[in-house]
């Protein structure tokens, strides 16, 4: 069992930065891959980036690759989303998951967070 617990959002100017946290507790965090996904109001839940257990291995949706970047400390339980260059249409309420194997397919995550909110304003 995984408990999630995200932190960092807030609202910020474009072309501004953020940094969220994901807090994990359980023993077993570092044999999971860890997901990142947001959900702007009325549309769906889209995949934002993953990384594999051991960190060595990150994913990125093409919408933030270049501007995001996903990391993990296993010794403090924590995944962390470093969010740059923010835009308007960045605005969503951010999960964190946990998953067997790192991927963008949202079903294979078995462990969720409560959400963050992030608002970036024009």
């Amino acid at each position: 069992q995984v408990q999630l617990v995200e932190s960092g959002g807030g609202l910020v100017q474009a072309g501004g930065s953020l940094r969220l946290s994901c807090a994990a507790s359980g023993r077993t965090f570092s044999s999971y891959a860890m997901g990142w996904f947001r959900q702007a109001p009325g549309k769906e839940r889209e995949f934002v980036a993953a990384i594999s257990w051991s960190g060595g291995s990150t994913y990125y949706a093409d919408s933030v690759k270049g501007r995001f970047t996903i990391s993990r400390d296993n010794a403090k339980n924590t995944v962390y989303l470093q969010m740059n260059s923010l835009k308007p249409e960045d605005t969503a309420v951010y999960y964190c998951a946990a998953a067997p194997v790192a991927g963008s397919w949202g079903q294979a995550y078995d462990y969720w967070g409560q959400g963050t909110q992030v608002t970036v304003s024009s």
